[in-house]
């Protein structure tokens, strides 16, 4: 079966990790300091700081930009529900608005008009969906319109970029996944950036219980913290993402040349000026379930990421969203199909995922 993830995780990785173990200092200490430089080298941003998931950077980020209990935060319906969850830990509201059916993204478009219903919203928590930037020029300019926060959940999108700029950088800040399953990772984990050095002054506070001095804490904080047996694997992953990225980049190029000719399936769309990371090859395809066990029988798995959009979620349901609308979203959460990708892929297992799915279309 060629699998959707493969983890790509080297000799560099286990050897970095070894020395940490030798070191004797396995909890947060120099690793992390360093990696959380290298981070911030990388996104092109002045601060970087490592955490213990990519929902504890939320949580974290949205924490010390300023977001309390009360205000309400535009997001998208269309992403793993840690996105819309970590608004709630804080006390805030989440408000959806629909997506741009062509990149899965939240649409600008849609954000105008949640804003002309709702001027109350105080921040867009924007997501960078499979691995594709948001349109950030446009986004930009309604943040600064409307004087609104703006955090951007690039969970997916390590090394994505719109126009010369990588996610998170726009933002008041970002914050990053680094899971098992991610384009890099250092098994959990996660990072936040920004270039204020305001924000991240108090989000070191917030992950490490809220700690102003050694033996005084001034506010209420949490253990949110990296290890350095985690943050040595990220530097050595941290030294590989382009290539990595670029294999990835290779391997989309493959499919999509394998698959446009097909009238049945709706391949990615890349805007011009952006860089697509290819988190995710996400394909659009009627009657889906029969299609994914097609796939199976050719020893190819494909898996429908996200087949329930956040306003359907039974918890958020119970909250009152379940009989909100949002079509785009709505659609795309019944149609999309996300295909291997990694850079671990062989030619012949392209050649697999392509003739897998065109023999499904002469059934």
């Amino acid at each position: 079966m060629i699998r959707l993830i493969r983890l790509q995780v080297g000799e560099q990785e286990k050897r970095a990790m070894g020395k940490v173990i030798r070191s004797g200092m396995i909890c947060s200490g120099p690793q992390v300091e360093r990696f959380q430089n290298l981070f911030a080298q990388y996104a092109g941003v002045r601060h970087a700081i490592a955490v213990s998931s990519g929902t504890t950077a939320l949580h974290a980020a949205l924490l010390a930009t300023g977001v309390k209990k009360g205000d309400l935060i535009l997001t998208t319906p269309f992403t793993f529900i840690a996105t819309a969850n970590s608004v709630l830990y804080c006390g805030a509201k989440p408000l959806f608005c629909d997506i741009d059916p062509l990149t899965f993204n939240i649409s600008p478009y849609e954000i105008e008009k949640a804003l002309r219903r709702n001027p109350r919203i105080k921040a867009l928590l924007i997501v960078h969906l499979y691995g594709l930037p948001c349109d950030m020029r446009e986004i930009m300019r309604i943040a600064k319109k409307h004087k609104l926060l703006l955090i951007e959940d690039c969970a997916q999108a390590v090394g994505a970029e719109h126009g010369k700029r990588r996610a998170g950088s726009f933002g008041d800040a970002g914050t990053f996944s680094l899971y098992g399953t991610k384009n890099m990772t250092t098994g959990e984990g996660g990072m936040i950036t920004t270039n204020k050095k305001k924000v991240s002054d108090l989000c070191k506070r917030l992950i490490n219980h809220g700690r102003a001095s050694r033996f005084l804490h001034d506010r209420l904080g949490y253990n949110y913290r990296m290890t350095d047996f985690q943050a040595a694997m990220g530097i050595e992953q941290l030294k590989r993402i382009d290539s990595l990225n670029r294999k990835r980049i290779h391997n989309a190029k493959v499919l999509s040349k394998g698959l446009k000719d097909l009238n049945f399936l709706k391949i990615p769309e890349v805007p011009t000026g952006r860089k697509h990371i290819y988190h995710q090859y996400t394909v659009r395809v009627k009657n889906r379930g029969s299609f994914i066990e097609h796939l199976k029988t050719k020893g190819v798995e494909g898996v429908p990421l996200y087949p329930v959009p956040l306003h359907k979620q039974p918890l958020y349901k119970k909250l009152g969203y379940g009989k909100l609308r949002f079509p785009n979203a709505e659609a795309a959460a019944r149609e999309v199909v996300c295909l291997p990708i990694h850079p671990g892929l062989t030619k012949k297992d392209l050649s697999t995922i392509i003739n897998g799915i065109r023999s499904w279309g002469k059934k």
